[in-house]
């Protein structure tokens, strides 16, 4: 009788028997880049508050403080992938946790919204290097054979995150000043740093491609000019201005450049190649779709929670609970609906779900009932999560098998994308619809006081608080205002994801032949271990 051979290990034995030990590391270096923007999502109401209280940040510069991170995060993550296969992934994701920190240290003491919005975009630098060392090392960790179950939990985290972020925000505001949203990542980063030096091993890429630093600059300095005139159309209420075209048509010229550039270099940030697979475009289309909403919403819902309904931060964490706690639980039942439907038909009733709870806030008003708003919320998860699954397994699945990593990165960077656009678009259609509907109940104000009165709803209230009982007219006329804008600014996201629908309806694969369905997962582990 013989006796079965013991399986041959490509990880280190000592390296093995920690594996999940590491895992947590890692999930903790994850939690705090994804934890960040969902505490912030309910910040935003406070920072907009004048001093003391927050930083009298108007909405241009609330979307600045938000795309600034965004921004600089897209743009890098493929430098920083490259800058860890080059240089030790350990090394990269230690320095970007250190950044990370540091950055959150600084913007817990900013002393005004410009400050806040430079050390916002210190913290994308640090997370641009996280986020892809993360599944980096855990691909280095785990064989093969459990490198499915680990990635389920890698992602599990994301979602958590996504899921307590808002809550956590809502308590740290109860109870502290508005920078501790920040200042709770230091301990967290001081305490993952240490963990990370003691268990994780380094590993790096033989053969790391090379690295793009022109069109790293073309595309971060295309899109912030793009970015930049989109909010400044919005904040003045006018996208005829010559400001505003001249700087969206430079943005779009940098970003034309850069797709020529990226077109004739052998070592590309991104290959516009890839974009002439249609399937791929349409399932990159619907990821930065689902971001563009996901993001735009939140950012009005939090003022409507809060400035026109009155609740506190902490309420807020609890109302967008089932926004992200669906996108956690359905996550992992969305693939039984693809395989019985198809890619196709779950993605485009995905995106039609998504587009009739954005055309649902249409409904909102001073008094609707909190059960209608929950279940637009729950809704609104379930229609997200029906897209994201599907899409990311299609955007794997249309490249070749080799370029597992490289569409993996496409897809993070067009997350971020659609985020920070959403932001840019949905709140500037936002402040200009607010502006035009309260420009008449600010006529008795003073000049020098009635621009900046008129740009968000907090600008206005906190106008009217000083006005005492005078004021109460224009608080009235305030919700009135916003209720309309946000009604405008919401149709015009349905519409968005309508568009989306057709595209994913036109251009998705259908459902599979029995011969193809299984275990893509596996498929997909081990092209992206090759």
């Amino acid at each position: 009788m013989t006796t079965p051979a013991a399986p041959v290990r490509r990880v280190p034995e000592t390296v093995h028997r920690r594996r999940w030990v590491i895992l947590g590391v890692l999930m903790m270096s994850l939690l705090i880049v994804v934890l960040d923007n969902s505490i912030l999502n309910v910040a935003i109401k406070t920072i907009s508050t004048p001093a003391p209280t927050g930083l009298g940040a108007t909405q241009s510069e609330l979307e600045w403080a938000i795309n600034a991170y965004t921004l600089v995060f897209a743009g890098l993550l493929f430098t920083a992938g490259l800058l860890g296969d080059r240089l030790g992934r350990k090394k990269v994701l230690l320095g970007g946790i250190a950044v990370f920190g540091i950055g959150s240290a600084l913007a817990a003491f900013s002393g005004s919204p410009a400050e806040l919005i430079g050390y916002r975009a210190v913290m994308g630098l640090g997370a641009a290097f996280v986020m892809p060392a993360t599944l980096a090392v855990l691909m280095n960790v785990f064989e093969r054979d459990e490198q499915p179950k680990a990635i389920g939990v890698w992602a599990g985290g994301v979602g958590l995150a996504i899921a307590i972020g808002p809550i956590t925000g809502g308590v740290l505001l109860e109870h502290f000043w508005w920078g501790s949203v920040f200042l709770v990542n230091v301990p967290i980063a001081l305490l993952a740093v240490a963990l990370m030096l003691w268990l994780v091993p380094d590993s790096r890429d033989p053969n790391p491609g090379r690295i793009d630093p022109l069109g790293v600059v073309l595309s971060v300095a295309g899109l912030v000019l793009l970015v930049y005139g989109i909010i400044k159309g919005g904040q003045l209420a006018d996208f005829t201005d010559p400001t505003v075209l001249s700087t969206i048509g430079a943005g779009l010229a940098v970003l034309a450049v850069f797709v020529v550039v990226e077109k004739r270099s052998d070592h590309p940030s991104i290959d516009v190649g890839y974009f002439k697979n249609k399937v791929f475009s349409a399932a990159i289309a619907a990821i930065a779709l689902v971001f563009f909403a996901l993001m735009g919403v939140t950012f009005f819902s939090v003022f409507y929670i809060q400035s026109v309904r009155g609740y506190t931060p902490l309420q807020t964490g609890l109302l967008l609970l089932p926004l992200a706690v669906t996108q956690t639980v359905f996550a992992p039942r969305a693939r039984l609906v693809v395989d019985r439907f198809g890619h196709r038909a779950t993605t485009t009733g995905g995106l039609v779900l998504l587009a009739a709870t954005l055309a649902a806030f249409a409904l909102f008003d001073t008094d609707t009932p909190l059960w209608f708003i929950e279940l637009v919320f729950f809704l609104m998860g379930i229609g997200m999560t029906h897209v994201m699954t599907p899409v990311s397994v299609v955007v794997m699945q249309a490249l070749p098998r080799e370029k597992a990593g490289s569409a993996s990165a496409l897809s993070n960077t067009f997350r971020q994308l659609g985020g920070a656009l959403g932001i840019a678009v949905l709140g500037s259609l936002l402040s200009a619809a607010y502006r035009t509907d309260i420009e008449d109940e600010l006529v008795l104000l003073p000049p020098a006081v009635r621009h900046a009165a008129g740009e968000s709803i907090e600008a206005t209230l906190a106008v009217a608080d000083r006005l005492g009982a005078r004021g109460e007219a224009l608080v009235a006329a305030a919700d009135d205002a916003f209720l309309h804008a946000m009604h405008v600014t919401a149709l015009w996201g349905a519409g968005v994801a309508i568009v989306g629908a057709i595209v994913t309806a036109l251009f998705l694969p259908g459902r599979p032949p029995e011969s193809e369905r299984g275990d893509r997962n596996q498929e997909l582990v081990s092209a992206a271990d090759r």
